[in-house]
């Protein structure tokens, strides 16, 4: 007779099938998106580790190392904090996102918060559920190395990388270059995003001004809200700008921070389009309520209007309706072709008076 098995082994094979398989453990080159040193404005040929590319430059005793991360998670990003000497709260705001523009300092390290925006295109302003798609794009500065962080898919930064590699004069200047090209990146973004903003608050006021139109005071609503994302991505960068032209740290050389004060005067500038553009809508919005309730008046009138001729015939009906034996003009030959003509020159005369005081 076959033995059964018994009640332990059976527990410990039910335990191990309902058992969740432990993660597997993704590699930091998934997150990687481009590693270069550069040494005297040019990029070394080859593929570099972070760990391989700051031990060259540190042994050259010049460049700098740029590495590019594209939404890592805590594991990953701790090998290159580890590297880097990086900020445990600077790596956990780079991990997390969803942080306000700012500019941080950590010993010899800086860490700057930028907001990207992206427009979506759409085929009318009034019919548009969303026009504002937002990123971020976190930066850790040393000495001798950068460190990009990148959340959201329309912040990439191989455009930029590709400009700076083209002139190697730029790139002489160190990490500061690449900040620098970075922030300016980012404010030609907010340019190109109020430009089309603009063109679609243009029409849409075309639109609210239109006879019959049929945009409402929520699409204008939804504007305003995507014009709000857009100045908190635009409003508090002023001030990191403002303070790396002014020689916040030595991390940026005065050769350098030229470049920053012109690229904080591109975001004054779309700072006060942006203040602009949430004045008009709230006017807009205003034009609309007050259109809305011009038609209400308007409806409001023809109703009293048709109301008060309609109450002619239904008064003289009614009074002919009533069951009394002694009442005029009842048993008259022309009394019903009477009555039915002072009915038609009674509302007529209603008619073209509320026509001529353009109630109907």
């Amino acid at each position: 007779m076959p033995s059964l098995p018994s009640l332990g082994g059976l527990r410990g094979r039910s335990t191990d099938r309902l058992r969740t398989p432990a993660p597997v453990p993704v590699p930091l080159s998934a997150y990687v998106v481009d590693c270069g040193v550069y040494v005297d404005g040019s990029r070394l040929a080859g593929r570099w580790s972070h760990t391989d590319a700051v031990n060259e430059v540190r042994k050259r005793g010049e460049g700098f190392v740029w590495i590019g991360l594209h939404e890592p998670d805590e594991e990953q990003i701790q090998g290159v904090a580890e590297t880097f000497g990086l900020h445990e709260l600077a790596v956990e705001d780079a991990v997390h996102a969803h942080q306000r523009p700012k500019l941080e300092r950590y010993d010899d390290t800086l860490f700057m918060v930028f907001k990207t925006v992206r427009y979506i295109q759409n085929a009318s302003p009034d019919t548009a559920n969303e026009i504002v798609e937002s990123g971020e794009i976190m930066v850790f500065l040393g000495r001798d190395f950068v460190v990009t962080v990148r959340h959201g898919n329309h912040s990439g930064l191989a455009a930029v990388r590709r400009e700076l590699e083209a002139d190697p004069e730029r790139m002489r200047m160190g990490p500061a270059a690449v900040l620098h090209s970075i922030a300016d990146h980012v404010v030609d973004n907010y340019l190109d995003v109020t430009d089309h903003i603009e063109d679609d608050i243009d029409q849409m006021e075309t639109l609210v001004f239109a006879p019959r139109s049929g945009i409402s005071a929520d699409q204008i609503y939804l504007m305003k809200r995507e014009v709000l994302e857009l100045r908190r991505a635009v409003m508090p960068l002023a001030v990191p700008l403002r303070r790396l032209a002014e020689g916040y740290t030595p991390l940026i050389p005065e050769q350098v921070r030229s470049y920053f004060r012109d690229v904080d005067d591109h975001l004054t500038e779309v700072s006060e389009r942006v203040l602009s553009f949430d004045e008009l809508l709230t006017t807009l919005v205003d034009a609309v309520l007050a259109k809305i309730t011009l038609q209400q008046n308007s409806d409001m009138r023809k109703i009293s209007a048709w109301v008060a001729i309609i109450s002619v015939p239904t008064m003289v009906v009614g009074v002919y309706g009533m069951n009394f034996d002694n009442m005029p003009e009842l048993r008259w030959k022309f009394g019903y072709p009477m009555v039915i003509a002072v009915i038609l020159v009674a509302c007529l005369t209603l008619y073209r008076i509320f026509r001529r005081n353009r109630w109907l």
